[in-house]
């Protein structure tokens, strides 16, 4: 860590606020036979969104209480998906409506949150 203020010195950069659109859905959820998180990233990519990520969970339950887990594999199945996409607030709201019919039956969260930007030009 550098003790350099801020703009100077190996660390330079800026916060910029930015809002988290995270949709929790489950492994087997599908869009016309293919899995639903692929839509919902080529959609973000699409709609010029910065950026999207999935994740595949370990182990999770939902409304049912079920909890479905990795450790058992004759039970991996079902096991929670995240997928992140970060952008400006508004750009996240749109892309929601817009994608109604894809987001219905699944958790749509936004979030305030901040990104990091270091100056360009730093060595690394």
């Amino acid at each position: 860590m550098s003790d350099s203020p801020a703009g100077t010195g190996p660390a330079a950069g800026q916060w910029q606020s930015a809002a988290r659109l995270t949709i929790l859905l489950d492994e087997d959820d599908k869009w016309r036979h293919g899995p639903l998180h692929h839509e919902i990233v080529r959609r973000a990519r699409d709609a010029g969104l910065a950026g999207a990520s999935v994740w595949r969970g370990l182990e999770g339950y939902g409304a049912s209480s079920r909890i479905h887990t990795s450790r058992i594999l004759d039970l991996a199945e079902h096991l929670p998906v995240l997928v992140m996409v970060v952008d400006e607030v508004q750009r996240l709201r749109t892309f929601v409506q817009q994608n109604s019919e894809v987001l219905a039956g699944v958790n749509v969260v936004l979030s305030d949150v901040e990104i990091w930007h270091p100056t360009l030009g730093v060595a690394r």
